[in-house]
């Protein structure tokens, strides 16, 4: 997973440490220096700042005490909630913290050996795409010789500190993480996929079937060490960081901490009972100002958990901004949910393995409306189709797709301000099976995300087996930027791919080769649609028809999926064909499929006009090289569109 870590702004960590511990100095960073342009990008506002290394602050410092914890983490004065929340469920998780706080027993200060500190340390996130090591001095803003910014509990304990830091180095400085997005923070620590979930939108408030459902996912999100976090709704400026009567606060990131179905009663009859509550716990980043409904920390209804119980879920009666609810009173004060997923790619696992696909892609804004990449979304009809196109099939029945567009984010560019992010978004249409060259004129539609400023946004969908085309867009066009576009299938069994040859479409037409002289070059595109079929007759030994469709066109093939157990199919399949001569037909046979050999159904034979537009026939089926008059049981309703500009389909 990290053999291709890049070193960030091309420093290695072992290079610089060693040169310290050489020179006997302490690591002072040139990119990112002890000064009020590495704070803020608007002037300093908080007063004079003076930089202290730990051992400056305290006479013992440490990376951890006692380990490390969500309760380690105090957000300071600096409005990133949203990165100390991802810090608190980042805590929770060794797998994870490790990944971001590599080699900690090596970076930890050793008093047994003083001579081996150099002051350098470096953390590992997920940019973009791929993993970056981030190197830092330890030198951190002080006022009054106390800590600005995120600090710990324990005086002498600086991981959170020096987290925060080398995150502002990626960021460009302090101020740039004042406001911002936990899922954002999550997939950065992870290299996962946000989902959001509106609270209020699902109407999980009152609908018990989908509360319940989303649980589960939580819950499964949670077992399988994913980051999860929550909030509720600002909708005012007045609003924002203002608490509630219940004690929560609102505009205000909590990490989640703890999912758990809470046995009820005490003793042996507690575990004879089948009664389970749906708890949740979170934590509030500025580490006090908890919950104060049914079971926050002091409430009588904790007597109906046993105490082992209770000892299990460490349950604590302080204001340590940690606490319990459960799912249904969650889902009442809280509007937004964050669940970053860990998409499990390995074939190995005993959970559900998913196969990643990724592209990398821009928008760029030309004039040329075969070049031109930037279309804006599909209210541009005139454009839409100019935005990048990437094909992918769906080879099972039907399969779960998830889909993340990401865009690359300007919040890192202090100097112009913290940059704002593009509204973006993405559509999903299906397209004929054997599409290769890009989309000039609308297809079916079939799925799309919303489109919003954000660093990413995501989809989960159900699609049938076929071909589709993602096109990913900014809201306006004439937008330039650049994007990650990651999509994941479900894996089966056999460990076969269930996406096939996801890859950009960057051709318009079949190319002009040397051999299109000798070999001819298309005069005609057809898009042959066959809708369905009636009537059909055969059976095999089960007394079945399990039918499917061939289309065949100058020797290129297109076959649909079979239809079980059905004498009226609907196939609604497609196949495109650059046609060479445009006087032969396009031959549509039918067949029942059966173990050893399949049974011929019929056939049609289609001849498209170029000047017509677009037909619709329903024709009867017959045998093969038959007259007209031997027509056979069953009717296909079949669509031709023709063109004789190649570059209009």
């Amino acid at each position: 997973m990290f053999a291709s870590v890049k070193a960030f702004e091309g420093q290695q960590y072992s290079t610089l440490k060693r040169q310290c511990l050489q020179s006997g100095l302490l690591f002072e960073d040139p990119r990112f220096p002890a000064t009020d342009d590495s704070l803020f990008y608007q002037g300093n506002r908080i007063g004079r700042v003076v930089w202290k290394r730990p051992r400056e602050l305290c006479e013992d410092p440490h990376l951890f005490v006692d380990g490390i914890s969500a309760h380690d983490l105090h957000q300071g004065q600096l409005g990133n909630c949203w990165f100390v929340a991802a810090c608190s469920s980042l805590a929770s998780r060794e797998s994870l913290w490790q990944k971001v706080i590599p080699d900690w027993k090596e970076q930890e200060w050793d008093t047994e050996k003083p001579d081996s500190y150099g002051g350098i340390f470096h953390f590992r996130f997920w940019r973009f795409g791929e993993w970056v090591d981030v190197v830092i001095d330890d030198r951190l803003p002080t006022v009054d010789n106390q800590l600005v910014y995120c600090h710990s509990n324990d005086s002498n304990e600086f991981w959170s500190a020096l987290v925060e830091k080398a995150y502002a180095k990626v960021y460009g400085c302090y101020e740039a993480l004042d406001g911002g997005n936990t899922a954002d923070a999550l997939v950065d620590f992870t290299g996962g996929v946000s989902e959001p979930v509106d609270l209020l939108e699902c109407q999980m408030a009152t609908d018990e079937a989908a509360r319940n459902q989303l649980f589960e996912r939580v819950l499964k999100v949670h077992n399988r060490d994913g980051l999860i976090s929550c909030s509720i709704r600002a909708t005012t400026v007045e609003d924002m960081e203002a608490r509630l009567d219940c004690g929560l606060v609102k505009g205000h990131a909590y990490a989640v901490t703890d999912v758990r179905k809470v046995r009820l009663g005490h003793g042996l009859l507690a575990y004879f009972k089948s009664e389970k509550l749906h708890m949740i716990r979170m934590r509030n980043p500025w580490g006090e100002k908890e919950w104060s409904g049914p079971w926050s920390d002091s409430s009588e209804e904790w007597n109906k958990v046993s105490k082992s119980e209770r000892e299990k879920l460490g349950v604590t009666v302080q204001d340590d901004g940690e606490f319990w609810m459960t799912f249904d009173d969650f889902c009442q004060y809280f509007t937004d949910l964050i669940l970053c997923r860990l998409i499990n790619t390995s074939y190995l696992s005993i959970h559900k393995t998913w196969e990643e696909e990724v592209m990398r892609g821009s928008w760029r804004h030309r004039q040329d409306p075969l070049r031109n990449r930037s279309g804006g979304c599909i209210n541009h009809k005139a454009t839409f189709l100019q935005n990048p196109q990437y094909v992918f099939d769906v080879k099972k029945v039907e399969d779960e797709v998830l889909i993340c567009l990401q865009q690359k984010e300007k919040r890192a560019t202090p100097k112009e301000g913290k940059g704002e992010n593009l509204a973006i978004g993405f559509d999903i249409h299906q397209v004929e099976l054997n599409r290769k060259y890009r989309m000039h004129s609308a297809q079916q539609k079939v799925a799309g995300s919303i489109y919003i400023n954000s660093r990413c946004v995501f989809l989960r969908k159900e699609l049938k087996e076929g071909r589709y085309v993602i096109i990913p867009t900014t809201f306006d066009p004439g937008q330039q930027g650049d994007f990650l576009l990651r999509v994941f299938t479900d894996v089966p069994s056999d460990c076969k791919f269930r996406v096939d040859r996801f890859r950009e479409l960057t051709l318009d037409e079949p190319p002009q080769t040397c051999w299109t002289g000798m070999c001819g070059y298309p005069q005609l595109v057809t898009q042959v649609h066959v809708l369905n079929a009636e009537g059909l007759q055969g059976q095999d030994s089960n007394g079945a028809v399990d039918p499917y469709v061939i289309i065949t066109c100058e020797g290129e093939r297109v076959r649909s999926q079979v239809h079980k157990d059905t004498r009226c199919p609907n196939f609604d399949i497609k196949g495109l064909f650059y046609r060479k001569k445009p006087k032969e037909g396009v031959h549509i046979e039918i067949y029942n499929k059966n173990m050893i050999m399949d049974t011929f159904l019929g056939q049609v034979v289609m001849f498209s006009d170029p000047n017509e537009r677009q037909e619709q026939h329903t024709l009867h089926l017959r045998d093969k090289g038959s007259r007209q008059d031997s027509d056979l049981p069953g009717t296909l309703t079949v669509r031709l569109i023709t063109s004789t500009t190649l570059t209009n389909i």
